[in-house]
């Protein structure tokens, strides 16, 4: 008797667990599409703004390996358009891996190293925000510090906003 309450206690405990959420498996891969805002840049003890007589705009796309809830590494590749004078031309392809940790409410800090076709290099500190989470995708906010160095110009610190969404 006592041998037939052991198999069923063991059955029901192994049916129970077969239908239980089964918690995150890692590693994930996500991909991400974005748009990039420069407001301000800080080199040469001048301080430039985006909206005058040069506009620029990125558009970051990458792919997030996730280790765990807790950390991940990140490759981003990030054309930028400047447009001046009239005339408008791709100024410069980034190419951005880094490291990503991630914390709880879906804020995420990542940095990044830094290589510029256009002969710059450095970091970029990231702050990420999660806004809206979805079942397939979700929106986020991010916050760039990219300092730069290289190709015969003062170092450089700007900032800037980047809005996307990643699936």
């Amino acid at each position: 008797m006592v041998k037939h309450i052991y198999i069923t206690l063991l059955l029901l405990a192994i049916f129970e667990a077969s239908f239980a959420q089964q918690p995150a498996t890692y590693p994930k891969v996500s991909g991400y599409f974005s748009i990039l805002h420069p407001l301000a840049t800080l080199s040469g003890g001048n301080l430039s703004g985006n909206f005058g007589n040069v506009y620029v705009v990125g558009f970051p796309f990458g792919m997030n390996l996730l280790k765990s809830d807790h950390f991940g590494i990140s490759f981003e590749v990030a054309p930028t358009i400047r447009t001046e004078k009239n005339s408008a031309k791709v100024s410069s392809v980034l190419f951005h891996p880094g490291a990503m940790f991630r914390f709880k409410h879906g804020f995420t800090f990542i940095g990044r190293l830094a290589f510029e076709t256009n002969g710059r290099f450095g970091v970029t500190p990231v702050f990420n925000q999660v806004i809206k989470k979805g079942k397939d995708a979700s929106l986020f906010v991010s916050v760039p510090f990219p300092v730069r160095l290289g190709n015969d110009q003062p170092a450089s610190v700007s900032t800037g906003l980047q809005l996307g969404v990643s699936f």
